[in-house]
């Protein structure tokens, strides 16, 4: 059971605790390998340190913690927080007993990290889903020493993103759409404004800070084919939301309709799509 949570996130709690968690889990692998370009240039950027104490925020089954850790190790350690006790417990079975790692489920809206210790905080598409982003940010820097560092990496805006829009699309020919999220609603492309994010790390006392732009190719196919990149769509992103609880009927018909528009891309076994990205960096002030 999670520790003190702030009411306001226990929508995305119960989420990832329930259908997103388990959804993860059985394709912890599939999204890990199609995410690797992300982690690899987050982790570039972050540049951790041997010795360093990292938090991992949103950590999930804890891919990016484990290799935090192997940079900072042997003296550093890493601090993985998640709110999904399921993908939390996959963290733990597959982080090596000789890293220097630990995985807390908690809301980092609240927990009480230890404080002014951590060199970085880190996070591979982990800090989109808080209700109120500058408490969460806010508490996040409490953990933080004076002068670390804060990088991250979130989606741009939704139409350069074809990879999760165009099987979401080819899906709503089927199932009702979902709700259409505000512009202050946490959701996977709420940090897509420049502006948005710079306000809410400014607010929670952070500076120098910076979003470099990052174009990248994912190949929903994994290299193994059409059928398999169908498979990557159906539980990939807004995609896998839409489709939670519909019938058999309408989750086989959206799925021949991502076929067939995925048919078009598929290029040698590979299906790629185009995906944009933030890395936002910033101080702690």
């Amino acid at each position: 059971m999670l520790p003190a949570t702030d009411e306001h996130n226990a929508a995305e709690i119960a989420y990832w605790n329930g259908p997103g968690g388990e959804r993860w889990l059985s394709q912890q692998r599939t999204h890990d390998q199609l995410l690797a370009g992300v982690a690899n240039i987050l982790l570039e950027r972050a540049a951790a340190a041997v010795g360093e104490f990292v938090l991992d925020i949103g950590c999930g089954c804890g891919a990016t913690s484990i290799a935090l850790a192997r940079r900072v190790a042997p003296s550093g350690r890493v601090l993985g927080v998640d709110v999904s006790a399921p993908m939390l417990e996959r963290a733990r079975q597959l982080a090596p007993r000789e890293l220097s790692i630990n995985f807390q489920l908690a809301d980092a809206t609240v927990y009480p990290f230890e404080p002014g210790r951590a060199d970085l905080l880190c996070s591979r598409f982990g800090v989109m889903f808080f209700a109120d982003p500058v408490q969460s940010f806010s508490n996040m820097r409490r953990g933080l020493r004076r002068g670390a560092r804060l990088v991250f990496a979130c989606w741009r805006e939704p139409r350069r993103n074809s990879c999760a829009m165009l099987p979401l699309q080819e899906a709503y020919r089927h199932v009702p759409r979902l709700p259409e999220p505000g512009p202050d609603d946490p959701g996977p492309f709420s940090f897509a404004s420049e502006r948005r994010v710079g306000s809410i790390l400014e607010r929670a006392g952070f500076s120098s800070i910076e979003f470099e732009p990052v174009d990248l190719s994912f190949d929903l196919a994994l290299g193994q084919g059409l059928e398999t990149a169908v498979d990557t769509a159906l539980q990939f992103g807004p995609t896998s939301r839409a489709l939670d609880g519909q019938p058999p009927t309408l989750r086989s018909a959206a799925a021949a309709s991502i076929r067939a528009a995925l048919a078009s891309y598929e290029v040698r076994g590979t299906v790629p799509l185009a995906g944009a990205l933030w890395i936002v960096s910033a101080r702690n002030a």
